[in-house]
């Protein structure tokens, strides 16, 4: 994937990429719900902030540009503000969008999601239920056909807005096979017989369950219903999508692939099937294997849904994610998320082992590092270390810090052999991770109270004990890092 990655930094710009499809707009209310309403039993979101951004369609082109990639978007707006705003976002991000259809009968797509606290609460949807005139949907489908002839990936973002019907999809992938571009399939309803001749078509469990009527629970599963679609519709691939259990590629030869996750803290789905389209469009444009371009969006879906909102995925993003891939395999999974955590330590507990838990930036590892973490290791039979992650420690310690990133910061703690399970938050404090696992033992260096010490109160209440560990003196991060910097 390295030499992947390579290829788009150099030629992504030179490919073009057309997508077609479901134009929306996503907006994002973010805010604090600590209240219920009087007026009904709900809560109250208070409003701190909003993010308008694209979506359907549009997100899937937004991140191609964000993978450096030169892309071109066709569907359909309204001639309405969202359907403005719209236009305006494809403009300041570089995203060619000439052909881009208004229609004044219809209002533009949009979806509202109102967030409290990285939750969703609520979605409200405002769409057109009656599509597109016909008239409409030819001047896309000819913007779409003259596009095509220079490009070298069509994606059909097909979310049954009314910007595809039957017709448009049909003449699209005909008019891709004679002039043998690489078509991909974001599928939408069960009828896959228009998807006919697609070079990918790209499904989640829950699609391929409905278009075969057939299980999908094991991988087994998932490969004959696969291989069904395969054969009854005359497609080239069926690439699944299967939430945590990764991706299944299937060829028309009964070859298959399994790609698993890596484990990742998931915030929001939103988009994540569009990050995957988008990233494995790029990479079979620089020309690259199908399944090294598999395993790249597979890597930038679990990238994705680590954000929250509708977001996309950078160049920068995925090497830094392969990075860890890396160090994980160095550092025999230890790095692990919150859930797998838990699990974890249950079945720790359920072996009588005692369980002890410290937390920190650990930027630049030092003598004082190694004796809080050698300390708390002798005080239990599994040592758990909290990371913070660079946001928090940004938040903290101001943008100059950390020093190291957090992918390499957990990765040193995991090499050590005092340390048993590494976990990465993004809180200010790591109250919730405590809260959570409960551990027997709460380490904390000298400079605390046990009073002051976050979680002290919840270990303590459950039976368990917080020990302070005296500091080593002269020995800090801060202090080394105004070192460097005095002598440079």
């Amino acid at each position: 994937m390295h030499q992947l990655l390579k290829l788009l930094h150099e030629k992504g710009k030179q490919s073009k990429i057309l997508c077609v499809g479901d134009i929306m707009l996503d907006t994002f209310y973010y805010g604090v719900a600590n209240r219920i309403s009087p007026e009904a039993p709900i809560p109250v979101l208070r409003v701190d902030r909003k993010n308008q951004t694209l979506g359907g369609a549009g997100n899937v082109a937004n991140n191609l540009c964000s993978l450096s990639v030169d892309v071109t978007l066709i569907g359909v707006v309204g001639h309405d503000e969202k359907g403005r705003k719209i236009q305006t976002l494809l403009k300041e991000k570089g995203i060619h969008h000439e052909g881009v259809v208004i229609d004044a009968n219809a209002q533009t797509i949009s979806k509202n999601r109102y967030i409290a606290q990285d939750q969703q609460l609520l979605r409200v949807d405002f769409e057109s239920v009656t599509g597109h005139a016909t008239s409409i949907t030819d001047d896309l489908l000819t913007h779409a056909k003259e596009r095509l002839k220079k490009s070298n990936v069509l994606i059909l973002s097909d979310y049954g807005k009314g910007a595809l019907p039957s017709y448009v999809i049909k003449e699209l992938l005909k008019e891709s096979t004679e002039l043998k571009k690489i078509s991909i399939v974001d599928p939408k309803g069960n009828d896959y017989e228009i998807y006919r001749g697609a070079t990918f078509v790209t499904p989640n469990r829950k699609e391929l369950i409905d278009a075969t009527n057939l299980p999908t629970d094991t991988d087994e599963d998932v490969v004959k219903a696969a291989i069904k679609l395969i054969k009854d519709h005359g497609i080239q691939n069926v690439l699944v999508t299967r939430s945590e259990k990764g991706m299944t590629l299937v060829k028309e030869t009964g070859e298959f692939h399994h790609f698993r996750t890596v484990a990742k803290e998931v915030y929001d789905v939103s988009g994540a099937g569009d990050t995957v389209v988008s990233t494995l469009a790029a990479a079979l444009s620089v020309g690259d294997t199908l399944e090294e371009a598999v395993q790249l969006a597979n890597l930038a879906g679990m990238v994705v849904v680590g954000k929250i909102g509708t977001a996309t995925v950078t160049l920068k993003e995925l090497e830094e994610a392969m990075t860890l891939m890396d160090q994980q395999e160095i550092a025999s999974d230890k790095i692990m998320t919150l859930a797998h955590a838990q699990k974890k330590v249950e079945d720790w507990k359920d072996r009588a082992l005692k369980v002890g838990f410290t937390n920190g930036c650990f930027d630049l590892l030092h003598l004082g590092h190694l004796k809080i973490l050698s300390e708390s290791k002798s005080l239990c039979d599994r040592l758990i270390v909290a990371v913070n992650k660079d946001a928090s420690i940004q938040r903290a310690k101001g943008p100059g810090r950390p020093i190291q990133n957090e992918l390499t910061r957990a990765s040193v703690l995991a090499a050590l052999s005092c340390v048993d399970l590494v976990i990465l938050f993004g809180e200010d404090t790591p109250k919730i991770l405590i809260e959570t696992l409960i551990p027997d033992v709460l380490v904390k260096g000298g400079d605390y109270t046990i009073e002051t010490v976050v979680g002290a109160d919840v270990v303590q209440k459950n039976g368990g004990k917080v020990h302070l560990v005296d500091l080593v003196e002269g020995h800090s991060t801060t202090k080394t890092v105004g070192k460097i910097l005095s002598s440079s």
